[in-house]
């Protein structure tokens, strides 16, 4: 009898042991919520999300010694799926602007970001200032709730300057400026020249509509927010970070 009570007791700190091991092992998950149609920052490459942002939050999570998830869904979901728990963070090309920083907290800025105006070409658009000219009544494409829809709206439609016309997706918006739905589309600089790229007949105005910082956003008071800062400063003055934003956006010599 006593060997049996023995063996089972063996038995069960073996198991034991073998679950406090399973358990140190085990790497916490950090999730990322992004909309995968803003290339070069996140975008599909065959059934896989890769961009600039999904790479540094990839460096982040790693150095945090966390496992990285990302979570594809529209722009204007982000903020709600890191306030209700679903995501740990957004990245997506997310500008801090008064409005956000009401519902989030933002990390350091890691890139930035300019904000330009996509046109046909042969439009009688010319510059952005034609945007802002009296008695100006263009119908213009922005993707919901990015900023380039919030400068729309606080710079024009609400000063009666112009129609507001918004996509779910920044290519929704270029293929109405294609069909002539809309008379120019607002959007990130990098994006732009890869959906003027893709489709004929398109062009960015010379001048610039804005200039921005990206930064990652999370739930008030996150805990996680004080380390993801002081590793992702570490990465940007390690190189890291400038070395991911140059492999997709190559400086021109």
């Amino acid at each position: 009898m006593k060997k049996i009570i023995a063996l089972a007791l063996a038995m069960l700190m073996l198991l034991c042991s073998v679950s406090a091991l399973a358990e140190e092992t085990q790497k916490k998950v950090l999730v990322m919520a992004t909309n995968a149609s803003f290339p070069p920052y996140e975008y599909y490459e065959g059934t896989e999300i890769v961009g600039i942002d999904v790479e540094i939050a990839a460096a982040v999570a790693e150095r945090m010694g966390y496992d990285f998830v990302v979570l594809d869904m529209e722009f204007d979901a982000i903020i709600s799926a890191v306030n209700s728990g679903k995501a740990d963070f957004g990245m997506a090309g997310m500008t801090v602007t008064e409005e956000r920083l009401l519902s989030v907290d933002f990390s350091h800025s890691y890139a930035t970001g300019v904000q330009v105006v996509i046109v046909r070409e042969d439009s009688d658009i010319t510059s952005v200032d034609d945007l802002f000219a009296e008695g100006a009544m263009h119908v213009i494409g922005v993707q919901l709730t990015t900023t380039g829809d919030l400068y729309c709206t606080w710079d024009l439609e609400d000063n009666g300057l112009a129609v507001i016309n918004r996509y779910p997706n920044g290519n929704e918006a270029v293929m109405a400026l294609k069909a002539g739905k809309v008379d120019c589309v607002v959007i990130d600089n990098e994006p732009a020249k890869a959906y003027v790229a893709a489709n004929e007949g398109l062009k960015i105005l010379d001048t610039e509509y804005a200039i921005e910082d990206y930064a990652a956003c999370f739930k008030k008071d996150n805990p996680l927010l004080p380390e993801f800062n002081r590793v992702l400063q570490e990465l940007i003055e390690d190189g890291t970070v400038a070395a991911i934003i140059e492999k997709y956006i190559p400086t021109e010599e």
